[in-house]
Parts: structure tokens; C-alpha cells; sequence
């Protein structure tokens, strides 16, 4: 009902509507719209009232509410099922909970703050309120349970994408870590839930710093991470950000089910800052150092050593400083 009376309050543009004629197109009474308005102020929302006009919607609140984000989408899939959270321990775990329940392929899991965020090889991910993106997605894709990982290089090239229209120039490093020079701005995490030869679900976990300040990051990582607000030197707009994100996503996903992953791979070399660049490779049993050369068919990177070329799928890729002459 309410996302109904906010279409109503904007088609009346700067303008006011009457209570009367939104009780009538909606069919309730005044008073419920009333009572519907007051929610939607309690929400943030900035409505104004006159006794004769009626109501007139000034400003939205910068909440990643469901009627605000789809106020803004053109998708077909992901985003026909936003689920909201004011705080959450992990939007990737109450994904999880959903996509074992049955939750429809496309549905999102958004939180305005995560008491335990996840992130990469078990490590945390510091999301305040009302600062970031912090969000997971539920696919139930076509192709086979070896190409899931791909949906992490996926996910990066959607963001990517997106942050791109609002002129910040960022990149990405193997294989999914978003960065502006040599910071972190966003991390990505995939699970998934498959048998041999068919995916049950995968959830893509993204964490966006966006308007984070440097005195609200944690000691431990404020010299290694930043965020859009710190680069553009202002605050961006969570929710036009987040819907642009949202439909470079299903257009890479419909289009990796149709084709496959290589124009994804494609696009993923064009934004990466990894390749060319000599690293450091800490995997399971052993550590290396080579230069990055490329990504195979998988989404492997590919690193040129001393003892020959070597694939790594798996593992902690930092980006060795260039020496000095």
C-alpha cells in the first residue's frame, strides 16, 4: 500500500494530492491513508501536508528501502524481491536461509548495517549504518556448478560498470576486489549450494563502501580501504547507485546464460589492475611470487614464474610494488 500512495505522491510531481483521491484510486478510506502517510514519515520520508491540497512528497530518505530501489529499476529479475533489514548479522547467511526456503532466482537480501559481515578467506567486513552497500543476491542459474565461480568476476565487472557512471575510475584486482589506487573500496563473496551436475543456488555477497568518512573506518583497515565519498569528495546516492549495480548485474547474468562467460571475462580484463603487474600468490600450501599475465576460460589467473606458467584458482593475490631505480 505504501509504495502504491509514494507512485501516487510522484506523479503529483512538485504539486499536492488529495487524501480523497488517493483513498479513491486505492480504494481505502482516508484514514488509512492517513495512517499510511505517517509511516512513511516515520520512515524519513519528507511529506508535507495542507488542509485543502492534500499531500505533496518533497524529499525521500536515503534508505535502501524496496518501493525506493524498484522507484528506480527497469530489471526483469534481480530485484523483483528486495528484502529489507534495518541491522542483520550477515545478509549472506539470511540469503542462504531464504534460497534453502525456495526464495525466486533474482531475489536481493539488503541491510542498512551488518553486525558480522562477511568477506574473502574468512575475514570480517566492517559495515556501519547508513554508510555502504551491503547486499547478496540469489541466482539460480542454468549453467553447471564449475562455471559458478565465475559470478564472482561477474559481480565485480557489474559494479565496476555502475561506479563508473559517476566518473570514479576504479579497477579491479584478481579476482574480484574492487579498488582506487590501491585501495579497497568493495569486497565480493560467492557461496553456493550445487550437486554433481546442477546448481541449487549461488548467493553473491558485495560490500560497497560509499559514504563512509576516514574517521568512521576501524584502525585496523583506514589505511588500506576508502570509499566513494572520500574520491568524489562528496556523498553519493546509495539508492541510484544500488539500482544501477542491480541492472548491470541481470544484464551480465541473462547474457552469461545465453552466451557464457567470455564476453564476461572480456570486460573483466578491460577493468582489472592486476594483470601486467608482478604478485605475490599465497594459496593453500604454498606461496609464490610472478608476474599476472592473464585469466583462462575459468576465471583462473594465470602467473608467469621463474619455473614456468602457473594457474591459480584459488588463493591471496597482493600486487608487488614496482622497485625503485
Amino acid at each position: 500500500m505504501q509504495s502504491k500512495i509514494l507512485e501516487l505522491l510522484r506523479s503529483a510531481g512538485d504539486g499536492y494530492i488529495s487524501g480523497e483521491e488517493i483513498a479513491t484510486q486505492l480504494g481505502v478510506s482516508r484514514t488509512a491513508v492517513w495512517k499510511h502517510i505517517q509511516e512513511l514519515k516515520a520512515a524519513g520520508y519528507d511529506i508535507v501536508s495542507h488542509s485543502r491540497s492534500g499531500y505533496s512528497l518533497r524529499e525521500a530518505p536515503d534508505l535502501l528501502l524496496p518501493q525506493e530501489i524498484r522507484n528506480l529499476l527497469r530489471t526483469r529479475l534481480i530485484g523483483r524481491e528486495i528484502v529489507h533489514f534495518e541491522d542483520i548479522a550477515s545478509t549472506n547467511n539470511e540469503a542462504k536461509r531464504l534460497a534453502i526456503q525456495g526464495a525466486a532466482d533474482g531475489t536481493i537480501v539488503v541491510s542498512e548495517a551488518q553486525g558480522a559481515g562477511k568477506g574473502r578467506l574468512s575475514r570480517g567486513w566492517f559495515s556501519p549504518k547508513g554508510k555502504g552497500i551491503w547486499f547478496s543476491v540469489i541466482l539460480r542459474p542454468c549453467f553447471l556448478p564449475q562455471d559458478a565461480p565465475k559470478c564472482t568476476l561477474m559481480a565485480a565487472v557489474a559494479i565496476v560498470r555502475a561506479v563508473r557512471k559517476f566518473d570514479i575510475q576504479v579497477g579491479i584486482k584478481w579476482p574480484n576486489d574492487i579498488l582506487y589506487e590501491g585501495r579497497k573500496l568493495v569486497g565480493i563473496l560467492t557461496e553456493m549450494s550445487a550437486e554433481m551436475e546442477r546448481i541449487n543456488y549461488v548467493v553473491i555477497g558485495t560490500g560497497i563502501n560509499v559514504n563512509l568518512l576516514p574517521e568512521d573506518f576501524p584502525p585496523e583497515v583506514k589505511d588500506i580501504a576508502t570509499s566513494l565519498a572520500m574520491i568524489k569528495g562528496e556523498k553519493l546516492p546509495r539508492v541510484k547507485l544500488f539500482a544501477e549495480i542491480i541492472t548491470a548485474m541481470e544484464d551480465l547474468y541473462l547474457a552469461a546464460q545465453k552466451e557464457g562467460f567470455a564476453p564476461v571475462l572480456d570486460e573483466w580484463r578491460r577493468y582489472t589492475v592486476t594483470l601486467g603487474q608482478d604478485v605475490n600468490v599465497i594459496g593453500i600450501n604454498e606461496t609464490f611470487t610472478g608476474r599476472a599475465v592473464d585469466i583462462d576460460a575459468d576465471g583462473a589467473l594465470l602467473v608467469e614464474t621463474a619455473e614456468g606458467c602457473r594457474r591459480v584458482l584459488a588463493g591471496d593475490v597482493s600486487i608487488r610494488p614496482h622497485k625503485k631505480e
